[in-house]
């Protein structure tokens, strides 16, 4: 039987036996296949009739069994595996995990639902609607049927706010200009939970520690007439007087080193006076002026909402504390006064960490790296945060054309990160996370087999600070790259000797960058209720600025100016990514990404660093080509490729998009093409057709596949199978190959199919 035979035969099987669900059902019981809401009458216009179907929909309780392209698949499954003899083996699992047991009909409360759907259309203004249930059914499905008839949506007519001269009322009143509730919109009950909400955030802000939503109330008149509604804000009546009242923050005491199981009773040799703040530190762990630096209140200062969740903020993102609690009580003293307590549990001063991790690209690499971590999080007691890290590696070419050029790493790094800006500038951040200023040096010695020997050294000084939970800035001031080649084989000699492109040369060139990075990110991938969500960073990279202005230094004119004998590299590179994550349900995302990077040289370099240029294909690029194996343009150096694939470019543009779904339970498949490639900017006549031209679009490689993702929550592995649609090394009209695509053939397999092995998501 051919294999595509063999495709539609079990797809037939499967569509057979789906269909077959409710055989298994016992006499009497029915499948429930869902609910559906129609909604009536000619007073609602189709945009607020389409909005209240779908809702009521979502209400409806409760959720038939999960379908895929039509079919209950789960239920499937659940049949298929049976009643297992044990509560264990691949029976059971395949029951319980992968399946699920029939919804039946006799769980639905037809009335129940109903009424959820009438409180929901009175909720949204539909004062005078009214609501029908019904059921139908099908041999042994049963779906269950509601109508709606809403009638007129209910507009507001006015909204009133206190009228009285009560310091609350007119405080209330001030906030009406942001009112959620505007007149002429249609009564939502939603709005009004919300504008309550509203109010007493703002009241929060002016001192009103005690308030709370529950003391207001918005009243609805709906006797104006003609369907419309005048909504009067009020605080209730009964509103006790301390929310009535403004609190002002008068002791602020600090535990920095608190623990459940000690005794916090302090006494006169353990506490300090620093400023506004007294400070029960025994040990005297922490500086006092840390907290200079965190916490907002000061002695005298009105409560708000906004400094105590920025203290709180701070103090969890200083990185030193496992917990912090914070209290207010009411002072002793005379007058409206809090106390404000800090509860500090720091983590242990000193860690250390091993990780062994196992990795795999699609260079046909795979290997093994360790790291060991060492940490001090209060190195000069003042919350700094000092790391020695060490690691190794081994990547060993387990297939292709050469093998044996195994790839080993050995190095160290050292990081010191201050919670606050070093500067000679006094900067003052009023974000909820702390400013950090951070110190790097590390070392690299990287050794491949039979071919050559890196020595990488580098060192940065910069800073890091995010305005809010969404943008994040990085900003080095100083960063240093060193790179010199050692033990260059005779074998990698003649290769580059053979090497007309000089892209073998490149890898192994000496290289000094010196110069200024910068980098900014917005996400709100974290807003998971989003339906769009979006993730973007720029960067910027300037080198050898300075250096070259001061120097004079021009390649076209002269020789090279060198620092150490060692030309400094003097370029500028932007780089911009863009992703875009839509969620079509619960179990489906269409997640998609566009790159695009360019980088000039000039001044005292005609080509860009080779380690600061771009690459693309692999696990994270376009996953239907091996690793730096396409570009720059049309070029292919055939030679190079099949030895060592390093191609490198000074321009990228690279667009995938993914259809991600989960199956079953921690099993996710995913559906994706990848489309790009790198340019150089300067025309080179050793690389015909790598030039960046109006063109460039003509010269995309192209590629899809198929990928499986196991999400254990802790780790996420993906595996992917990709093969080419497109290669631009081709002639121009030939490039798409999708008439060449047979996976009966094994020439072929070997040829195009590319498989991945990779942890987390591309993007």
């Amino acid at each position: 039987m051919k294999l595509n035979h063999l495709y539609y035969a079990v797809f037939i099987l499967f569509l057979a036996t789906s269909c077959s669900n409710t055989k298994y059902l016992a006499d009497g019981e029915l499948l429930y296949v869902g609910g559906k809401v129609k909604v009536e009458g000619k007073e609602i216009s189709n945009k607020e009739r389409k909005k209240l179907k779908k809702e009521s929909e979502n209400l409806l309780r409760p959720k038939p069994n999960k379908k895929l392209l039509g079919l209950r698949h789960r239920l499937f499954f659940y049949n298929l595996a049976g009643k297992p003899k044990k509560e264990k083996g691949f029976r059971h699992w395949l029951r319980t995990k992968v399946g699920e047991p029939p919804v039946l009909f006799s769980i639905s409360d037809l009335d129940y639902n109903k009424n959820v759907l009438q409180n929901h259309a009175e909720n949204k203004g539909f004062f005078n609607a009214s609501t029908a249930a019904d059921s139908t059914r099908k041999k042994k499905k049963v779906k269950a049927l509601y109508t709606i008839k809403p009638g007129q949506q209910y507009k507001i007519k006015q909204v009133i706010f206190p009228s009285d001269s009560t310091e609350l009322n007119k405080i209330v009143t001030t906030t009406q200009d942001k009112s959620f509730l505007k007149v002429g919109e249609s009564y939502d009950l939603d709005k009004i939970k919300a504008e309550r909400i509203r109010i007493d955030a703002y009241l929060k802000e002016q001192g009103y520690f005690y308030f709370s939503p529950d003391f207001l109330k918005v009243q609805v008149d709906s006797t104006v007439g003609n369907h419309q509604v005048d909504l009067l804000v009020k605080v209730k009546g009964e509103t006790p007087l301390a929310a009535r009242n403004v609190y002002r923050i008068n002791n602020i005491i600090i535990y920095p080193n608190y623990s459940l199981s000690r005794n916090r009773k302090k006494n006169a040799d353990s506490l300090t006076i620093h400023n506004d703040f007294k400070i029960i530190d025994p040990e005297k762990l922490f500086n006092p002026r840390i907290f200079d630096r965190t916490l907002y209140f000061k002695k005298n200062d009105l409560y708000n909402r906004k400094n105590h969740n920025l203290s709180l903020n701070r103090l969890v993102n200083l990185g030193t504390f496992k917990f912090v609690k914070n209290q207010f009580k009411e002072s002793d003293t005379t007058g409206n006064y809090l106390d404000a307590y800090y509860y500090l549990t720091p983590l242990p001063k000193k860690s250390i960490r091993t990780e062994v991790l196992a990795k795999t690209n699609s260079a046909n690499y795979s290997g093994t790296e360790l790291n060991i971590n060492w940490s001090n999080r209060n190195t000069f007691k003042g919350a700094e945060l000092l790391t020695i890290s060490a690691f190794g590696g081994l990547e060993v070419q387990v297939s292709g054309i050469n093998k044996g050029f195994n790839v080993y790493r050995v190095g160290a790094e050292s990081s010191l990160i201050w919670p606050r800006f070093i500067s000679p500038l006094k900067i003052k951040s009023s974000s909820g996370f702390v400013p950090k200023t951070k110190a790097t040096i590390g070392y690299e010695y990287q050794n491949r087999s039979k071919l050559y020997s890196l020595n990488s050294f580098k060192g940065s000084f910069g800073y890091l600070w995010k305005e809010n939970i969404r943008k994040e800035h990085q900003l080095n001031v100083v960063d240093i790259m060193y790179v010199s080649p050692t033990n260059v084989t005779d074998l990698y000699r003649q290769k580059m000797a053979a090497d007309s492109t000089g892209s073998l040369e490149k890898v192994i060139a000496k290289q000094l960058i010196f110069g200024t990075t910068y980098s900014y990110t917005y996400t709100n991938t974290m807003e998971t209720a989003k339906r769009h969500t979006i993730y973007f960073k720029g960067a910027a990279d300037f080198a050898g600025n300075a250096a070259g202005l001061i120097t004079g230094a021009d390649v076209t004119k002269k020789e090279p100016v060198t620092v150490f004998s060692v030309p400094f590299s003097q370029y500028s590179k932007m780089e911009a990514e863009f992703r875009h994550y839509l969620k079509l349900s619960e179990r489906t995302q269409l997640a998609s990404r566009v790159i695009v990077g360019a980088g000039f040289p000039y001044g005292n370099s005609a080509e860009m660093p080779f380690i600061k240029q771009f690459f693309i294909g692999g696990t994270n690029s376009l996953r239907a080509f091996r690793a730096r194996s396409i570009g720059p343009g049309t070029f292919r150096d055939t030679d190079a490729s099949s030895f060592l694939p390093d191609q490198s470019g000074d321009v990228k543009f690279e667009i995938n998009t993914e259809l991600r779904a989960k199956l079953y339970s921690v099993v996710h498949g995913a559906v994706f093409i990848d489309a790009g490639n790198i340019w150089l900017i300067n025309k080179d006549s050793n690389k015909p057709g790598s030039q960046f031209t109006s063109d460039f679009l003509n010269e995309l490689a192209v590629g899809t596949g198929v990928g499986l993702r196991f999400d254990f929550s802790f780790l996420l592995l993906r595996t992917d199978l990709a093969f080419p649609l497109r290669k631009p090394y081709l002639s121009d009209g030939n490039r798409w190959v999708l008439d060449q695509i047979d996976f009966g053939s094994s020439s072929w397999r070997k040829e195009n199919l590319v498989f991945n092995l990779a942890i987390g998501y591309p993007f």
